[in-house]
């Protein structure tokens, strides 16, 4: 069985390891932890690894964060994965900081990555992980937040949050939604 993980994040120095690219950095986790490497491809970069007899294609969309729903659609369509197969791995604002939540499916709370992948998958019937990046800012401020780094005093804690995700996406694959939901959305 075929499992389509997506990180959202954007291309670029000045993006890596911001709040917006929790995405990005999950998906690296997730490759490197079970072996795999990324390769450049049509869309997106790419990586096929195996979990549990299960093969996991990891993409993080080279499209910019706006436009997230081309590479995905793109590759559920490449890989003949239906879409209750794939997992969108997106930083949430409306969440604390390290606070990780599984959801079956929803709508997009105002995050423009999931906007696009809603509006060009016409479904929003796809599962995500939602990192809490939190929202410390002030009001007009949230681009120039979720584009800075993490600060210093939050990095163990993103990290510790980083490998949780890892094994969350393994979970998925391997005992599904329902199960996954139930055994870490309480935590």
């Amino acid at each position: 069985m075929k499992y389509l993980i997506v990180g959202l994040g954007n291309i670029g120095e000045e993006y890596e390891n911001t709040r917006h690219n929790i995405g990005f950095m999950v998906a690296d986790a997730l490759v490197a932890d079970l072996g795999g490497k990324f390769k450049i491809d049509r869309l997106a970069y790419v990586a096929e690894v195996k979990y549990k007899g299960h093969i996991l294609v990891v993409i993080k969309p080279t499209t910019y964060m706006n436009l997230s729903g081309k590479a995905m659609k793109y590759w559920l369509t490449q890989e003949k994965i239906p879409i209750e197969n794939s997992l969108v791995i997106v930083d949430d604002i409306a969440i604390d900081t390290g606070l990780l939540r599984m959801k079956k499916n929803g709508s997009d709370g105002g995050h423009n990555g999931l906007a696009d992948i809603a509006e060009t998958l016409e479904s929003t019937q796809y599962a995500r992980l939602r990192f809490g990046v939190g929202n410390n800012f002030q009001k007009g401020r949230q681009v120039d937040y979720v584009l800075s780094k993490f600060p210093k005093d939050e990095e163990g804690k993103i990290a510790e949050k980083i490998t949780q995700s890892v094994e969350i996406i393994k979970s998925f694959a391997a005992i599904g939604i329902d199960r996954t939901m139930n055994a870490f959305n309480n935590k």
